[in-house]
């Protein structure tokens, strides 16, 4: 799969926008990361193992903004475990889940309008 393309400009504050997206990883802010990524509001991103579970994805709930994003791959193809929201909920933010490919362009809308976002991304 070829990267796609994402035209957002860089916003003011930490987080960097997804430039591209494929061929199994992300661009990120002009530098490629290889891999599922976790992107914290900081604009920190981690590997991520793709795992969901709640350890899996315990740095989202210590910097979880005011949503964060679940981007599942190709396709959403089952809801994410019900552990997963609870997890969202008690760190006080919203769980969005989508595909990969809408997870990137939602993350840079919502860093464009100055929100507190963060991602797990799972690679494509």
């Amino acid at each position: 799969m070829r990267m796609t393309e994402t035209p957002f400009e860089s916003p003011p504050g930490g987080a960097r926008p997804i430039d591209a997206y494929g061929a199994g990883g992300f661009r990120i802010g002009g530098t490629r990361r290889e891999g599922s990524l976790i992107l914290l509001e900081t604009g920190e991103a981690l590997p991520w193992s793709g795992e969901l579970t709640p350890e899996a994805l315990a740095p989202l709930w210590a910097a979880a903004g005011d949503v964060i994003l679940l981007g599942l791959g190709l396709r959403l193809e089952a809801p994410p475990p019900g552990a997963l929201r609870e997890a969202a909920e008690a760190a006080g933010a919203g769980l969005d889940p989508m595909s990969t490919a809408a997870a990137c362009r939602a993350y840079n809308v919502l860093i464009s309008e100055g929100r507190r976002v963060s991602a797990a991304l799972k690679a494509v």
